[in-house]
């Protein structure tokens, strides 16, 4: 393993631990939203995602720092991790008594079709985890006397979802770096989370704080590289700015898409590490049945690649295995299994996904 690739720690007690939100996906499946009758649930959450693909695809011990509202929404959420085989142990409860932040984050999202791109509409405001607050949670315990992780990961979603929350990015991220764990940090930005607060602009003065805390970062800060005509010239550019001004950051990984339709994509994944820029194959035309997640697959296998101490094509190669999977499959997650992951990442003809 070459001198760049992070360095774990020897004791841990999960090899990742995740800090953010567990939605509730409501389905309506080829129907459009505001037509939809009948929705089937599914559960999601950027950060959440990471840890239930390692756990539920890969065998890893992982666990979710989560606020739920202990009502019926809050225990079928619960349910849904539990079953994941993750850590439960982490969840915060509300009682519904408290004031305010009582509730539990629903969303609903059509798949789109074709020309039809998909659509969502979140319900989340006034969250359990929405009110976490800095000073709440004993993170040197968490990292210390029971053990810690491997690795700590959360992402922009979570710090995005109100002024106090990217506070609590910050303190975790903070103690899970003193402890020894490689922390990685997702750019996701969502416009529906920040337009009345700033905007992107907002989002990213928020980043650079929490990136100085960052060894594996997912994204580049005003940075879309795309798939046709991709130029690494300027990928190493713009990853080159993002380490210079983080010399903390070890690993910089991108995703580049081209999308033909909703229901067609060409995807690429590239990554920067050590001086060294490193590319995925090229899937094109990859036939879509949901794509909601694919990002988070991403990050899932390019962190199982890095903890299985693989060489850096490895975790690049089976992170966008898991991209281009994800988005065959139904739900925010994955259902595939490791070796049809392993499968695809050796086999020879990436043109089409059936």
């Amino acid at each position: 393993m070459k001198e760049y690739i992070v360095k774990f720690k020897d004791n841990y007690r999960w090899d990742l631990l995740g800090l953010g939100e567990v939605l509730l996906r409501f389905d309506p499946g080829n129907e459009a939203l505001h037509r939809a009758r009948n929705f089937r649930v599914w559960d999601g959450g950027g950060e959440y995602n990471v840890a239930k693909n390692l756990s539920s695809v890969f065998g890893r011990a992982t666990a979710i720092k989560t606020a739920l509202t202990d009502n019926a929404l809050g225990r079928l959420a619960e349910d849904f991790v539990r079953q994941s085989g993750i850590d439960t142990s982490q969840i915060i409860w509300r009682g519904e008594e408290e004031a305010d932040e009582t509730r539990n984050g629903i969303y609903f999202i059509g798949q789109g079709f074709g020309l039809r791109p998909p659509s969502s509409c979140f319900d989340r405001k006034y969250t359990a985890i929405a009110g976490l607050k800095t000073g709440e949670i004993d993170w040197g315990e968490i990292f210390s006397a029971q053990g810690g992780a491997r690795w700590f990961h959360t992402g922009g979603v979570f710090a995005g979802l109100s002024d106090a929350t990217n506070d609590v990015a910050f303190e975790a991220m903070s103690a899970a770096r003193a402890s020894g764990s490689v922390v990685s940090y997702d750019l996701n930005y969502r416009d529906s989370l920040w337009k009345k607060r700033g905007g992107r602009a907002a989002a990213n003065l928020l980043n650079r704080r929490l990136l100085e805390q960052t060894d594996v970062v997912f994204g580049i800060p005003d940075y879309s590289p795309p798939f046709a005509d991709f130029d690494e010239a300027e990928f190493r550019a713009a990853a080159e700015k993002l380490s210079d001004a983080f010399p903390n950051l070890k690993i910089i990984a991108v995703t580049l898409r081209e999308i033909h339709s909703a229901s067609c994509h060409n995807l690429r994944a590239a990554c920067f590490a050590g001086g060294e820029i490193f590319l995925s194959r090229e899937y094109r035309r990859v036939e879509v049945l949901d794509r909601v997640g694919s990002g988070d697959a991403f990050a899932s296998g390019l962190i199982h690649g890095i903890l299985s101490e693989k060489d850096m094509q490895f975790a690049l190669d089976c992170g966008a295995a898991c991209a281009v999977l994800a988005m065959t499959t139904p739900g925010d997650n994955l259902t595939t299994t490791a070796a049809e992951i392993e499968r695809l990442i050796r086999s020879s003809d990436a043109t089409v996904i059936r």
